[in-house]
C-alpha cells in the first residue's frame, strides 16, 4: 500500500487565470488600436459633420475593425462582469441569473451594433 501524502484539492470559482488575464489584455489592446485609428481619422483636415463621420465608417476596413473591436469589447465586459459576479455574489441561483442576464444583454448589444454599423 502506498502512502497518501496530502489530498487532492478541488478548485472552484473564478479559476480561469491566465486565459482571462490574457483575454483582458488582448481585447484592451484591440480597443486601444481602434481608438487611435478613429482619433487619427477624426483629426484629419476637413469640417466635422455627418458626412465625415459617415465616410469614416463607410470604408470596409473600418467596418471590419469596428466589428472586431465590438467583439473584443463584449469579451472584455463578459470576463470582467463574470469575475465580479463570481467574487461577490455568493448565492449560486442569483449569480447564475445575473450571468444569464448579462449574456442576453451583451448579445442584444452586439446585434444592435451590427445593425447600426452595416446600415451606414
Amino acid at each position: 500500500m502506498t502512502p497518501n501524502f496530502g489530498s487532492k484539492r478541488l478548485v472552484v470559482g473564478a479559476h480561469y487565470g491566465l486565459r482571462d488575464w490574457l483575454s483582458q489584455r488582448v481585447t484592451a489592446l484591440v480597443m486601444a488600436l481602434f481608438t487611435v485609428a478613429l482619433v487619427v481619422q477624426v483629426l484629419l483636415p476637413g469640417p466635422m459633420g455627418y458626412d465625415k463621420w459617415a465616410s469614416i465608417f463607410s470604408a470596409q476596413w473600418m467596418k471590419l475593425l469596428t466589428f472586431v473591436t465590438i467583439l473584443a469589447l463584449l469579451v472584455h465586459v463578459w470576463v470582467g462582469v463574470r469575475d465580479i459576479l463570481m467574487d461577490y455574489v455568493k448565492p449560486v441561483v442569483v449569480r447564475l441569473l445575473l450571468q444569464v442576464a448579462t449574456i442576453m444583454w451583451l448579445v442584444g448589444c452586439a446585434g444592435w451594433t451590427i445593425q447600426a454599423l452595416w446600415r451606414l
